[in-house]
Parts: C-alpha cells; structure tokens; sequence
C-alpha cells in the first residue's frame, strides 16, 4: 500500500495528491469530476464512475451469423444479467422474423427492458427499471413464495392424480426463472457500481450472497418441475399407496426445511439455520426409504419414482445451502 501525507492550502484546505499511475490508466484530465464516498468501514472510495441511478451501458450484437433463437436468447439474457441499460441488435441485410421474434420473447420474459426503437436493421432495447425499484428483500420473497406454491402444487397433482395441475406447476418455472435473472442483474450492477449501492443500502458482498439465495430457490423451483414431470407414471392405480405416502412424507419435510431457511434468513436467527441443516440427514433417509420400496413394475414407474425421489433430496440440499449462507452472514455481521 501506497502512503502518502495530508496537505494544507489556503488554510483550511486539505489535499491529498491522486497517483500518477491511476490518473493516466483512468484517463482523467483537468477539471473532471471524480466522486469520493464514505465507506461503512471509515475509508473513502474515489470513483470515476457516473454517480445516479445507472450508468448508460450499451451492448451491440451483430446477429448475421446468428441463426438459433435458443443462442440469440441466452445472449440477451447474458446481457441484461450482466446489467447493460441498452441492448442493440443489427444486421447488415434486414432483421429477420426469428430475430424479430426472440427479441420481442426476451422483452416480454425479463423484467424491465422495452423495445424503443426498430427499423429494417436493427432493434434497440432499453432496460427502464431502476435498481432502487425492485429490492433484494421482495424479489427473494416473491421467488420463495412462487416456489413454495409450486412443490405444494406438485404433491397436490400426485396424491390426486390430477396432471392439469402438474402442468401448471411447469408453466410457473419461467416466472422464477425471470426473478433469479432480475436479482443477478441487480447485483451486479450494484458490485460495479458502488454510488448505486449506497443509495439502495446494499454492499457489494450483501449482493452477492442475495444472488445466491437468488440461486438456490430457483434450483428448488426446478426440482418442483421436475416432480410435476414425473407424476403421470404415478397416477396408475395399481401403485402402491404406501409408496405415495413415502413421497409425500419425504417432500412435506424438504419443503419445511426449506420454509424454515428462508425464516432463518428473513429472522436472522442463526439456531434455526443449524436445525435446517440438521434436518438434511432425516430426509436423505426418507428419501432412501422411497427409492427402496418394492415396486412391481422397473420401467418408467420407478424411474418415475428415482427421479421424484432425487429431486426432493436436492431440495433439502438448497435449503440448507441457503441456512448456510444465511449463517456465515450472521458470522461476519457479529465481527
């Protein structure tokens, strides 16, 4: 580290001289504003970066090339996470209808961005959504609350053999698909813009382990999917009710580890999160308990019933990696 000592001019001045190095690499002349903040810890930060809501960043992708929608999509996606304001995609001959048509998807999927300006080459989206709009808190709630319907939904379609309700506990994935991708934009906006962080109260690390709680309910979320996938072997009436009862036992218990991290996390109650953790052991064993039922049949019912049982051990799993995160938070935050 770098010392160097407090000046006084005029006074009642103090100057402290900025390294030459980091004056030529940022490219800063005389007279440009540089933004200094306060930081938690008593240290001060000295940015370039332009100080409001975001900063305008604008990706251009040349789709001539391009001719998978699937690829064209998780481009966008890629950039609206990594938290670019504008998104521009060109083409030397005309925009073509599966350009055309991605784009219009993507615009109506993420939260936020809007096509604002189009013509025979090109199409200009722009993300409208403040980061201070939409905090951490309710989106991470709003995810948990959309999954928590959907495993309940999931158990509900098996124990009434009702598969409408199993496909609509697929339709949902994409609504929490679109919150995980809106949260991973959020922070890292908020990683690289640091004036953003401190007008919404959330730093750099606190984001990054949002993002991660962000991670795991979405992985929950698809293993409700792939439970409601799964249920139409199941609905054979020569399945053994016990079997039924095994699963429905083992998903109440990963779905109640699952509520109580989320508890632990909104409480910040650290005992609670090492229960949750705990708990993971009893459920493996329930989950052991499905997969060695007798089953008469060894086609798709028990692959079926492997896949169901995996998934509802990998739910346990993330719960627990969520009371883990919300543990060595609580550790660092007691320093």
């Amino acid at each position: 580290m770098e010392t160097r000592k407090v000046q006084v001019t005029g006074g009642s001045s103090f100057v402290l001289t900025l390294p030459k190095e980091w004056i030529n690499s940022a490219n800063i002349k005389k007279n440009d504003p540089l933004g200094v903040i306060i930081q938690a810890d008593g240290t001060l930060l000295i940015t370039t970066q332009e100080v409001g809501d975001k900063a305008i960043l604008t990706k251009n992708f040349h789709v001539d090339n391009i001719k998978n929608s699937s690829h064209l999509f998780r481009l966008l996606i890629g950039a609206y996470i990594m938290g670019y304001t504008n998104i521009v995609v060109s083409s030397k001959s005309n925009i073509d209808g599966m350009v055309r048509d991605t784009v219009t998807d993507f615009t109506q999927i993420a939260v936020g961005p809007e096509i604002i300006e189009e013509d025979a080459h090109s199409i200009t989206v722009t993300d409208f959504l403040s980061p201070t709009e939409m905090p951490f808190n309710k989106t991470i709630r709003r995810m948990h609350l959309l999954v928590q319907t959907m495993h309940t939904d999931a158990m509900r379609a098996l124990l009434e053999q009702d598969l409408t309700i199993a496909e609509n506990v697929i339709k949902r994935d994409q609504d929490v698909d679109r919150l995980e991708w809106l949260v991973a934009r959020q922070s890292n906006i908020v990683i690289r813009n640091i004036s953003i962080a401190k007008k919404i109260g959330v730093m750099p690390e606190e984001a990054s382990n949002y993002y991660l709680i962000s991670r795991a309910i979405e992985r929950i979320g698809d293993h409700a999917v792939k439970i409601a996938e799964n249920i139409e072997p199941l609905t054979d009436k020569k399945v053994d009710p016990k079997l039924i009862s095994k699963i429905s036992q083992a998903a109440e218990l990963a779905l109640d580890i699952f509520n109580r991290s989320i508890k632990a996390w909104i409480n910040r109650d650290i005992d609670l999160a090492n229960k949750n953790i705990d708990e993971k052991k009893h459920l493996v064993e329930l989950c052991e308990n499905i997969t060695d039922h007798p089953i008469k049949s060894k086609g798709r019912t028990y692959i079926a019933v492997s896949y169901i049982a995996e998934s509802i051990r990998r739910t346990g799993e993330y719960s627990g990696g969520i009371s883990e995160i919300v543990i060595n938070n609580l550790i660092r935050d007691s320093d």
